[in-house]
């Protein structure tokens, strides 16, 4: 089983100069935890919902009062809190490395790439899914 069979290709992006804030909105409305980061269409990162976790409990943590904060969250771009050019896989990854990529790197999920463009990302959640598929139901 490749990659392309079990990844998503609908991928919900960001750029890298929006303020966090709006990755975070996006992924609250859209119950997202990870979400590819693009300059001029070339994938330049990854924001996950930790980075955001952790990028809004330090800036809470040195800043007491909510305006302060919220004035970070609106102007801090993402590509401060993004991890810069993540590990990769392509359509045709066999699904068993991109899992062990995913295992091994601790990681939610891996952007998958064609050349130099984004197509789609497999996360854990597809990885599961593919696990509940092939497993016979009186397992």
């Amino acid at each position: 089983m490749k990659v392309r069979d079990r990844m998503t290709e609908d991928v919900v992006t960001v750029q890298a100069d929006w303020p966090i804030k709006k990755a975070w909105q996006i992924m609250r409305e859209q119950k997202l935890r990870h979400l590819p980061v693009l300059k001029d269409n070339e994938l330049v990162g990854i924001i996950t919902d930790r980075d955001l976790r952790l990028y809004a409990t330090a800036s809470s943590v040195l800043l007491s009062e909510k305006k302060y904060h919220d004035f970070l969250m609106e102007t801090v771009p993402i590509s401060q809190a993004m991890t810069k050019y993540p590990k990769t896989v392509t359509p045709e990854t066999d699904l068993r490395d991109a899992a062990k990529m995913i295992l091994e790197l601790k990681v939610g999920s891996l952007p998958v790439v064609q050349g130099d463009r984004l197509v789609g990302i497999i996360a854990e959640t597809d990885l599961v899914q593919t696990l509940i598929d092939i497993l016979p139901p009186d397992c």
